[in-house]
């Protein structure tokens, strides 16, 4: 008999039972009450010229997103609806609850010099792919540096060209 054992790090069934703990608190709040939420994952990445941010929202349809930038807060609103929805007189038992269900709300703080009316959004097999390209100020140039005897030098120069003409 061939036995495979895998090792995982002891905190991790720790956060798996978090998140359970989390998902059954979420779901014994009364639909009266607060809203159960979930945070959609992200990833931020500067380039140059861009900054690149990339949600996670699967199974969020597209009808379903809003997306406002105002004082270089970049805000991502939604619902994610449940995957099975009962009918009227259909009843559904739950045997497996883990997928995160509900609105959800995340923002971004941008620097300062960034081209927020120029924002592109891209949403692409359940990943919106935001790009908030940055104001020419904020983008690196280079600057030459000459050195000061050549200055001088140069100076020399036109003040001699400068006599000639005159002379």
């Amino acid at each position: 008999m061939l036995t495979t054992r895998m090792t995982t790090h002891p905190l991790t069934s720790t956060l798996d039972r978090l998140g359970t703990l989390n998902r059954v608190l979420n779901q014994m709040i009364p639909e009266g009450g607060a809203t159960p939420s979930w945070v959609p994952p992200l990833e931020v990445v500067e380039r140059a010229d861009a900054y690149l941010i990339a949600v996670d929202l699967p199974g969020v349809r597209e009808e379903e997103l809003e997306l406002s930038f105002e004082s270089n807060v970049l805000t991502l609103r939604g619902t994610k609806g449940h995957a099975f929805n009962a009918t009227e007189g259909a009843s559904f038992r739950v045997h497996v609850a883990e997928r995160q269900t509900g609105q959800f709300e995340r923002s971004v703080r941008l620097p300062e010099y960034v081209e927020g009316d120029r924002i592109d959004a891209r949403f692409v097999d359940g990943v919106l792919h935001l790009t908030v390209p940055k104001s020419p100020a904020a983008q690196p140039r280079r600057i030459q540096v000459t050195r000061e005897a050549a200055r001088a030098q140069q100076a020399i120069d036109s003040a001699a060209t400068a006599e000639r003409r005159e002379g």
